[in-house]
């Protein structure tokens, strides 16, 4: 994953970590574990894709935050 990427995602569109969580309805904590991939925690199917809504993302993006080596 590329949390970098990620992250500047968020911020482009004015939204903090907080914001995210609470529209996946998941906690603050939750959301930074599974940024920085702790405890092996990762995104599910369903956050990816929300994200993308959310976000209006691009398969390619996609890919490119959540499946980077």
């Amino acid at each position: 994953m590329n949390k970098n990427k990620l992250l500047a995602v968020i911020a482009e569109h004015g939204e903090t970590q907080k914001t995210l969580a609470e529209a996946l309805g998941i906690t603050r904590v939750t959301l930074c574990k599974k940024i920085s991939e702790k405890n092996n925690s990762v995104f599910t199917q369903p956050e990816i894709s929300a994200i993308k809504r959310r976000y209006k993302l691009s398969d390619e993006a996609v890919s490119a935050i959540f499946f980077a080596e």
